[in-house]
């Protein structure tokens, strides 16, 4: 049987735990979530296992980077099932703290997001990154661990996170890993449990839109419009509304006009009332393998991000 997880809710309980490890001479590392865990979330804490002698995870949803006409108030909230997963995947400690704990009473900073954070996501979501840098920067002060581990499903958010600790001088290693997917191709998201089974089977497209801009570079179409429209066309038979379907610098994430060596391809689509995000990282070199990972099917539950 497992060993449950340490559960923490204060903060400084969190920061002498995490610095004990240290004084003790043991490397740690540090998985951010926001809950609603699935199998994408405990390949972040295995990829933590391989790397560290502890590992820690938060779980929080944070306020500051919903929109006010986003899903903050009916994103899934499974703690039970959450705490379960992590003591059986060899969690040490889970940092659990209400929203006064990370926003007392007067609290007014906020973390002006790196440049990388601009375009796409951006765009669609003013002060989303705002709030994502701030309340990831303040995880770090409170669980300062040697290393963390982010999803590559959540690309540009991985790229913004690693731009800001980078700027910032933080000393932790920030490692992206790579997107789990469900056997028929659909990125694990904690938002995939909003889908019917008739938008589910629709949600696929965005996999298949990937698929085929790889395809079409792998065929010699280097030109990135082509390579979108090819995303687009194999998208609108699936979806209701697409937000974009790019293929940009996979460091910068501006526009770029050829794919010469790597290059990201980026999509956020609507399916119903369930907004998706997807990506694939595309490369001329054919010994470039994809950052995707395939899950093992599980016992007919739901795909959970």
């Amino acid at each position: 049987m497992a060993t449950p997880v340490q559960v923490i809710h204060n903060v400084r309980e969190m920061q002498s735990l995490v610095l004990a490890w240290r004084r003790a001479g043991l490397r740690s590392g540090l998985v951010p979530t926001m809950g609603a865990l699935h199998a994408g979330h405990i390949s972040l804490i295995h990829a933590a296992r391989e790397k560290c002698d502890r590992v820690a995870a938060t779980i929080f949803v944070n306020p500051t980077q919903f929109g006010p006409k986003e899903d903050f108030s009916k994103y899934p909230r499974t703690l039970d099932a959450d705490l379960a997963m992590l003591s059986e995947a060899g969690c040490d400690a889970v940092f659990v703290p209400d929203r006064e704990a990370m926003y007392p009473s007067g609290f007014s900073t906020s973390v002006e997001p790196p440049s990388v954070s601009q375009p796409l996501e951006g765009v669609c979501r003013p002060g989303h990154f705002r709030g994502v840098v701030t309340v990831v920067l303040k995880l770090f002060g409170i669980a300062p661990t040697d290393a963390s581990f982010f999803g590559h499903k959540d690309y540009q958010q991985a790229r913004v996170i690693q731009a800001m600790a980078s700027d910032l001088n933080v000393p932790m290693e920030v490692h992206i890993c790579p997107t789990v997917r469900e056997p028929d191709g659909l990125a694990m998201s904690s938002r995939n449990r909003y889908l019917s089974p008739e938008e589910r089977q629709r949600a696929l497209s965005l996999w298949r839109a990937l698929e085929r801009c790889r395809l079409q570079l792998a065929c010699g179409e280097h030109r990135t419009a082509e390579l979108a429209a090819a995303m687009e066309k194999e998208l609108i038979s699936g979806v209701d509304a697409i937000e974009y379907a790019v293929v940009v610098d996979p460091v910068t994430l501006q526009p770029i006009e050829l794919v010469e060596q790597q290059a990201i391809a980026l999509i956020a689509a609507k399916i119903g009332t369930t907004r998706l995000i997807d990506n694939l990282l595309l490369s001329t070199d054919p010994r470039v393998t994809t950052t995707d990972a395939t899950a093992k099917p599980t016992s007919g539950n739901p795909s959970q991000h």
